[in-house]
């Protein structure tokens, strides 16, 4: 199969990231396109610290990047994987 140690060690580390409720919701409000941390304290009701704390959980991680605008940032979903990989986490649970 050609997987080393670490490779599965990466993935456990991903999959960590996913096993947050709050970061899932980040994601998944991301998904419709960028925001700014503004929006997403809205869509989530939550402080603005503690979206920025997942923010940079998931930036670290590589889910999600930030593009300067100004004085603002605007978050995406760092790639077309990420939505992938939701959406198929979402499929098995619905559907599993």
């Amino acid at each position: 199969m050609g997987i080393i140690e670490e490779d599965l060690f990466d993935l456990a580390e991903l999959f960590k990231v996913f096993g947050d409720s709050t970061r899932i919701k980040i994601i998944y409000s991301l998904i419709d396109g960028e925001k700014n941390v503004t929006n997403l304290v809205e869509d989530l009701n939550m402080s603005q610290s503690a979206v920025s704390h997942q923010l940079r959980i998931l930036k670290t991680a590589k889910l999600v990047r930030g593009r300067r605008d100004g004085k603002a940032i605007f978050y995406s979903l760092d790639d077309d994987h990420v939505k992938a990989i939701f959406e198929k986490g979402l499929e098995h649970i619905v559907h599993g």
